[in-house]
């Protein structure tokens, strides 16, 4: 299978697990609720979803890694990824809470392989160079275009059949990636098999790479601050949308976000600009944070799904620009690793700032949407002086350029580059 058409069926696997995660943000609350009587338990459910990304993500990462076949691999992950969704879609209401939060958490177990587990597998498909940059811009889109397909599909099931059915479509959707991601061209062997006490290592050999790369530590955690703020939106938009009297606007509003950072990380899919990863990331930052402070600022709903459209195609760009650079500073052995552990930590983030505006919210949009605009700037401040900075990779010469952007790495007492990477010029 030529590396074009290894891209396309990989966007197809990808879009369908993704909408799968996507949706049951939507869907499970709404069998909740519609079990039980109200969204309380649904919120538990969902949070015991979400959690346990940041804790799996090293050693999902690991394992992947190190799988003989990584397509059985991902074959199996995605399948548990759907016979969870099936089992709360048959259990909710019907079981104890504890069983059913216990499902939920072995089903986001498998998060981390969807999200960042996923995106790792293109540096397996792709050649490096455009061909890889173009395929980590639709790799973005696959994440925007999830993120307004899957609540709009959930949304649609529950109209017709019941959110019940509408769990159910978002299982056969995962179980549909889990039998595509078999034909991907991933199967070969690594050259050893690891012991227990290899993983051991390579969880380890994962948190280290991050952090001894400047440009991964930098935009990691980066990114966690901007999702921080991020995980707030939803709530805030609802808030916004009822400030400008209607009520059932809030949906709409982050949907003008959703498609708007597809339309940004399509535009680089398309354009294949010249700007470097770095400065894509920046832009994102600070333009989502500069859009979503205007917001607050238009009269009416439609003005404000505007400048929600504008954060979201920024949105798109700091995606975009997050996938190519942990591709081109993650050593190769634990390149899946960076790519598990960066999305989980994001995601546990996005989960800590919806717990926060629940908690401690002021209760106006305007305030809060200024907060969440305060977190985009300060991760783009965060994100330079993070790269200024000497620290403990004092080897990264910190440039823009593909060579000098990669850093020289200790694997088992000897530093050497990712075996992708052009030799570091001195």
């Amino acid at each position: 299978m030529s590396g074009l058409k290894g891209v396309r069926l990989y966007v197809v696997t990808a879009f369908c697990a993704r909408m799968a995660e996507e949706g049951m943000a939507v869907a499970v609350v709404m069998l909740a609720a519609h079990r039980l009587g109200g969204a309380a338990q649904g919120a538990l459910i969902l949070a015991a979803w979400m959690a346990p990304h940041v804790l799996a993500a090293p050693l999902a990462g690991a394992l992947a890694a190190r799988a003989r076949r990584p397509g059985l691999f991902y074959a199996g992950a995605l399948a548990g990824f759907a016979g969870a969704i099936a089992a709360l879609a048959v259990c909710v209401g019907r079981l104890p809470a504890p069983a059913v939060l216990l499902i939920a958490a072995v089903g986001g177990c498998c998060g981390p392989v969807v999200s960042g587990g996923l995106s790792s597998l293109l540096s397996l498909i792709s050649s490096p160079g455009p061909e890889r940059d173009r395929a980590y811009a639709l790799d973005a889109s696959v994440y925007n275009a999830a993120a307004v397909a899957g609540p709009a599909t959930a949304g649609l099931a529950a109209a017709a059949a019941g959110p019940g059915t509408a769990v159910a479509v978002l299982a056969v959707a995962a179980a549909g990636a889990a039998a595509l991601v078999c034909l991907l061209p991933v199967n070969s062997a690594p050259a050893e098999r690891a012991d227990p006490g290899d993983v051991r290592r390579d969880l380890v050999a994962g948190l280290t790479a991050v952090w001894h790369s400047r440009e991964l530590r930098a935009i990691t955690a980066a990114t966690c601050l901007a999702f921080t703020g991020l995980g707030a939106l939803t709530t805030t938009a609802v808030l916004l949308a009822g400030s400008r009297g209607q009520s059932g606007g809030g949906g709409w509003l982050m949907t003008a976000f959703a498609v708007g950072a597809l339309a940004g990380s399509l535009t680089l899919a398309r354009l294949r600009p010249t700007a470097t990863s770095t400065l894509l990331a920046l832009t994102g930052m600070a333009g989502t944070g500069l859009a979503l402070a205007a917001a607050p600022l238009a009269p009416t709903l439609p003005l404000c799904a505007t400048a929600f459209a504008a954060a979201g195609v920024f949105d798109g760009l700091l995606l975009t620009a997050t996938l190519r650079l942990r591709a081109e500073h993650a050593p190769q052995e634990q390149r899946t690793q960076v790519f598990t552990i960066g999305a989980g930590l994001k995601i546990s983030a996005a989960a800590l700032g919806a717990a926060l505006v629940g908690l401690a919210g002021s209760g106006s949009a305007a305030r809060d949407l200024a907060a969440i605009a305060i977190l985009q700037l300060a991760a783009a401040v965060m994100y330079v002086c993070m790269r200024r900075r000497r620290g403990l990779d004092s080897g990264d010469p910190g440039g823009c350029s593909s060579s000098n952007l990669s850093a020289t790495w200790s694997i088992k007492g000897r530093r050497t580059p990712p075996a992708d990477a052009d030799p570091v010029k001195p």
